[in-house]
């Protein structure tokens, strides 16, 4: 079997040993003697699980959340969508009827923020303001034909992705990820509170 060595070793060694190859895996890097010997060790999950530290957790988490979203993104875009129109359309498809005032509470961003965002889809043809009888301020928002179809293909979009990505965990490490995920909400909402 290979020599597994750490990434800022493995150029120099690779150099000097020009018949050996290289392969890589998780910030580790094996140089190899012969094709055969190429074969990378297996993952010790115990091992892994006793030196996770939360920074190096942290840090896998964040990168997962960079790719992840930036692959939403480019489904959302491929539709002609912003991930923010996006996530205006998919609320309206829950609760159609509301005013600007809860969407921007449910979306988690300003009353100006949506008053743009709905602005621009109003002009996009996708969503339509609607008088609110007995109030001359407010209005309902509500999806055109067109608003509904993008929204939907959105969900579609973002429903394949999870079943190709976290739909092929097995059911017992989903519902363990579940809980930690909870777990870790809970502790991030302490330290807001405190």
């Amino acid at each position: 079997m290979g020599t597994i060595l750490s990434c800022r070793r493995t150029a120099a060694c690779f150099v000097r040993n020009k018949r050996a190859r290289l392969c890589r895996r998780d910030g580790l890097a094996v140089i190899c003697r012969t094709e055969g010997d190429c074969r990378l060790p297996a993952r010790d999950a115990a091992a892994d699980a006793l030196s996770a530290e939360p920074d190096r957790v942290w840090f896998r988490f964040m990168r997962l959340h960079q790719r992840m979203l930036g692959q939403m993104t480019g489904r959302i875009r491929a539709l002609g969508l912003s991930i923010p129109q996006f996530d205006l359309l998919s609320t309206l498809t829950e609760r159609e009827g509301i005013s600007q005032n809860e969407l921007a509470e449910r979306l988690y961003v300003t009353k100006g923020n949506v008053s743009g965002l709905v602005d621009r889809l109003v002009q996009a043809g996708l969503v339509e303001r609607r008088a609110i009888a007995g109030d001359r301020r407010s209005y309902a928002m509500h999806l055109t034909p067109e608003g509904r179809r993008l929204a939907e293909a959105g969900i579609k979009a973002q429903r394949d992705f999870v079943a190709q990505t976290l739909g092929k965990l097995p059911e017992q490490d989903l519902a363990e990820l579940d809980r930690l995920v909870l777990a870790w909400r809970d502790l991030a909402r302490a330290a807001d509170e405190g």
